[in-house]
């Protein structure tokens, strides 16, 4: 377990309440679980081992279309329960699931991030700038027009990036309400729906959609300019669901992990190796590592088996706490000694269930570090989001340090 100095126990604690005013109830139970690798209570499994997590993503058959997963959420409201033809990636299977991801590989792999890199990185001058004069930055409103901007590049989208953002974080919060555990909801399913639609409508090609209040870099991103996957093929699919669950995923981890990172990275004073290149893409890597924007992945057994040696039968529930898996919650992010890349790479999933966002994922952070770095900034003000779908900040406000 790392030794918490004085400023890295003052990041964990501001990143901790994240989970404590959003999910007080889930994050005690996590916590008080975690002792052991497995445990099973009723037909719910909780996993917290590294070992555990990776048997259950890549040896035990999933049923992807449960209620209560990823999937099972993603269908539900982005489909209608239809499960329409070509489905949303995280509800797919063999051959589909493949070929979903095959597609992606072309904006998400190396050339087409690169490319994406063009589109985000005059915008984060122009929203940084008002730190060179003594201003603020809300890293939040930051991270939803930076995440919609670059949704709408890579499905070649000419809506207004934040309206995207808006949407895609209406759509999430009212699925993962109407999914979490306990009685249903009023109109909960309808709600989910509603702002699923909203989403796809605002996605489909055509003129632009929503208010044009972006800056002019943001205007550009949406008509894919300068981007290679901005013609709508790096999704892969002209399928609205799928489109729409890119768009689900790309910005509501977006908006969970950057402000969480660059908060704990304020807090520790790591701004030293943030402004190293040699040093800050493992920095980037390990603040994503132990803020974990998907702390936890639902998941339903398809079949029997076994995961940490404890028995599983098909329908029982698994909770694969990634932060635990990850040890984000005992090792605190170190780039001159950073955990060993599977560990970091767990929290975006493993073998075919990996996230194909990952390389996007660190190359956005890398880049918002070392534009922050000159500043060394400061967190001024923070609120948690105690609606969104993931762990969060509803408002991080920064200026620059002396």
């Amino acid at each position: 377990m790392t030794a918490h100095g004085p400023s890295q126990a003052a990041a964990r604690r501001r990143d901790r309440r994240v989970y404590l005013r959003a999910h007080p109830l889930l994050f005690a139970l996590l916590a008080a679980t975690r002792g052991r690798p497995v445990r099973r209570f009723g037909r719910t499994v909780l996993v917290h081992d590294a070992a555990a997590y990776r048997e259950a993503l890549t040896r035990l058959p999933l049923d992807r279309t449960a209620a209560g997963t990823t999937g099972g959420a993603a269908r539900a409201a982005l489909t209608g329960g239809a499960g329409e033809a070509g489905g949303v990636l995280f509800d797919q299977e063999g051959g589909a699931h493949r070929d979903g991801r095959r597609g992606l590989a072309v904006g998400l792999g190396a050339a087409g991030v690169e490319e994406l890199r063009a589109v985000w990185r005059p915008l984060l001058v122009h929203r940084l700038a008002p730190l060179a004069r003594g201003g603020e930055v809300d890293l939040v409103e930051l991270a939803r027009e930076l995440s919609g901007t670059v949704v709408c590049a890579l499905l070649g989208s000419r809506a207004e990036p934040r309206a995207v953002a808006t949407a895609a974080a209406e759509a999430a919060a009212a699925s993962v309400r109407d999914h979490l555990p306990g009685p249903p909801r009023p109109g909960g399913k309808s709600a989910a729906v509603r702002t699923a639609d909203r989403l796809r409508v605002l996605l489909r090609p055509g003129p632009a959609t929503g208010a044009a209040t972006g800056s002019d870099a943001g205007t550009d991103a949406c008509s894919g300019s300068g981007s290679g996957s901005g013609s709508g093929s790096g999704s892969g699919s002209g399928d609205e669901a799928l489109r729409a669950m890119l768009a689900v995923a790309a910005v509501n981890t977006t908006v969970a992990a950057l402000p969480r990172a660059v908060a704990w990275c304020a807090d520790a004073e790591l701004w030293e190796d943030a402004a190293d290149a040699r040093l800050r893409p493992v920095l980037a890597g390990e603040l994503l590592r132990v803020t974990a924007a998907s702390p936890l992945l639902p998941r339903v057994t398809a079949a029997d088996g076994s995961v940490g040696g404890c028995p599983v039968r098909g329908g029982d529930r698994l909770l694969l706490v990634a932060r635990h898996a990850a040890e984000a919650h005992r090792r605190d992010p170190d780039a001159r000694r950073p955990a060993a890349p599977d560990a970091a790479q767990l929290v975006f999933g493993a073998g075919p269930h990996a996230c194909p966002g990952a390389r996007l994922a660190r190359a956005q952070l890398a880049d918002v570090l070392e534009e922050l770095a000159p500043y060394r900034p400061v967190v001024t003000r923070a609120r948690v989001d105690r609606r969104a779908a993931l762990p969060g900040w509803r408002s991080l406000k920064v200026r620059a340090g002396a």
